[in-house]
């Protein structure tokens, strides 16, 4: 009998364990280029005991789009990778449980978008125009210094950019633009874009086409492209064979960048907040911070992580990029790109 009772308790204990393993299980919703070392978040497991489940769904729309439609059912605990271009509209859908983390002591206030820290800044990256070096120097050619330049017979033909209904970086250089221009008065964004097609633009679906398709680094006719500040390091670190010279460069005129800050946030409907709030932390740890830059081509937010040294020899942070706030982004985003369709493409 006492046996029986023995083996009982212990299966019960058994039992009670694996649901305790079970509720201590994190699932991470993000978008496909959530990328990190798997060391960083082993240790962070081990030091824990949480396990770590990352769901991608794809790109920051499309993600955001899966999540407010399972809001009821959430698909997850924590979200990454929701940007200033969809901050506002994820806001309004009261997805998140704010959650303050100790950690944004190290972050500077330009990234704490939203005071009721509903969502946590974790990166930031610019969308800028970068530019074949060996095809400038070759051809005795000035780099644009503006926007407006890019409408100049000079450049004629040698632009691409991205489609920004189908593409994160070209809608932030579109965001560029209706900065730049205004969406109202003698000369508007779409006076730009009537005039950046009367120069001959190209446009692609996404940076894929655009870089690796369009642009003279690659084969292409076009040496400059819509990409990223953190583009020429990717160049230098990926080199095949390795080389100590970028072969491109970014343009960080003012009013030539804008700038794309991530978010991550604990969604509503979690049953396992204080692993969530853990894992916030984590995402501002100096660990974390100083991986991303190698995994995801993004700059730490957190003021003591450390740049890589092909960063801080290769890459270019724009000392005034565009920021638009993100309820004027929410506002007006459909009708921008409506418009820009209308206007380019038809």
């Amino acid at each position: 009998m006492t046996k029986v009772i023995w083996i009982t308790t212990l299966l019960l204990l058994l039992g009670a364990a694996a649901v305790s393993a079970q509720d201590n299980t994190l699932t991470v919703v993000a978008h496909d280029s959530f990328a990190y070392t798997e060391e960083i978040l082993a240790q962070f497991q081990q030091e824990t005991g949480i396990t770590v489940e990352v769901l991608r769904l794809g790109d920051a729309g499309t993600m955001l789009n899966q999540l407010i439609l399972s809001k009821s059912n959430p698909l997850g605990d924590v979200v990454f990778g929701v940007d200033n271009t969809f901050l506002s509209r994820a806001l309004n859908e009261d997805l998140f449980i704010a959650y303050e983390s100790p950690a944004l002591q190290s972050v500077d206030e330009a990234f704490i978008v939203d005071p009721d820290h509903n969502v946590t800044p974790v990166d930031y990256g610019d969308v800028c125009l970068n530019y074949d070096i060996a095809y400038f120097e070759e051809n005795g050619l000035a780099l644009p210094e503006s926007l407006a330049d890019l409408t100049k017979p000079e450049y004629s033909g040698l632009l691409v950019v991205e489609n920004p209904a189908t593409s994160s970086p070209g809608l932030a250089f579109l965001m560029a633009t209706v900065a730049a221009f205004g969406a109202e008065g003698d000369y508007t964004y779409l006076d730009y874009w009537t005039d950046l097609v009367a120069n001959d633009v190209a446009i692609t679906e996404g940076w894929t086409d655009a870089y690796y398709g369009e642009f003279t680094r690659y084969g292409g006719s076009r040496p400059l492209v819509v990409s990223y500040a953190s583009s020429p390091p990717a160049e230098v670190l990926f080199a095949d064979p390795p080389t100590d010279v970028a072969p491109t460069g970014s343009i960080v005129a003012d009013g030539t960048c804008f700038r794309q800050i991530e978010f991550a946030g604990i969604l509503q409907g979690t049953d396992n907040l204080e692993a969530a709030q853990q894992f916030m932390d984590f995402l501002l740890s100096v660990d974390f911070q100083e991986d991303m830059p190698t995994q995801m081509f993004v700059f730490p937010v957190n003021g003591n992580a450390e740049l890589p040294e092909v960063f801080i020899d290769y890459a270019q942070i724009p000392e005034n990029p565009v920021v638009l706030d993100p309820a004027d982004i929410d506002a007006g985003r459909e009708e921008w790109i409506e418009a820009w369709t209308e206007t380019v493409l038809r």
